[in-house]
């Protein structure tokens, strides 16, 4: 297909947005791409050589270099496979604010040709976690959405509850942790939110604007649920005398979850 024709098909939205999509619908203006690969729940490979992390949504992830394969891992896949295929490998590119990762991937949110949302989909399948990282927060409304209907329906991920609780934490990466605040402190370092003794949350300096000045209030002794990346502080003598050995670093609002 001829550049120009490809890209004909991301800017006359009337043509192509479906009137049964229901979350996250396609904006003007999107960037045409070509998919060369999908290669996991999350990630694509454009024909260009770009690799694109979707913006959004945290698939399982599929195993590698002896790490077992995730639950819903190829379910994933091969749903975001199928989406692609339905477009005919066509996509529709919104660049984020922050246009790369620390691995050099390209982050954008991707739509087929009839205006559906790949990560909504997903989310909206349980085939996937809603994140949410400061600046990259434009579709984090409707991305909600599209997870709660999952959560509501008891889809994927969301058979049996994925939450732990937070004394019963044991390892690093991503989770979605229950707790309930036992202290907050403000400090040079950003924020500091305690769930018992043995997970903290962290708000850094630099992100603290992405938060509502209400964010906090009225925090202290609720039951909240945080999600992200879960850092081990005790790994390499990073853990200080009376510090909770689990740290998760909040990267927008809509990774803390009030439960009260």
């Amino acid at each position: 297909m001829k550049k120009a024709s490809l890209a004909g098909a991301f800017f006359v939205s009337a043509i192509w947005l479906a009137p049964t999509q229901a979350f996250c619908t396609a904006p003007g203006g999107l960037q045409a791409a070509q998919v060369r690969e999908v290669v996991d729940g999350d990630t694509v490979r454009l024909q260009d050589g770009r690799s694109v992390r979707l913006i959004g949504v945290n698939a399982p992830e599929i195993g590698r270099k002896g790490r077992p394969t995730e639950p819903f891992a190829d379910a994933a896949r091969k749903r975001l496979q199928a989406l692609v295929d339905e477009s005919d490998g066509r996509v529709g590119l919104l660049a984020g604010e922050q246009g790369r990762d620390h691995y050099g991937r390209t982050l954008a949110h991707a739509f087929g040709v009839r205006g559906n949302n790949f990560e909504a989909q997903l989310l909206a399948e349980g085939l996937g976690y809603l994140v949410a990282v400061a600046p990259n927060v434009a579709l984090v409304d409707c991305q909600q959405q599209a997870e709660l209907a999952a959560r509501q329906g008891r889809l994927g991920l969301w058979r049996q509850s994925p939450v732990v609780g937070a004394d019963t934490l044991n390892r690093s990466g991503f989770a979605l942790i229950s707790g309930r605040v036992s202290a907050i402190e403000r400090n040079r370092g950003g924020i500091w939110i305690e769930l018992g003794t043995s997970v903290v949350l962290h708000v850094s300096p630099k992100l603290q604007k992405s938060f509502p000045s209400s964010s906090f209030d009225g925090l202290n002794g609720q039951q909240v649920v945080a999600r992200g990346w879960v850092i081990d502080r005790s790994r390499r003598g990073g853990l200080k005398p009376g510090q909770a050995r689990w740290m998760l670093p909040l990267t927008a609002p809509a990774m803390l979850e009030r439960i009260d």
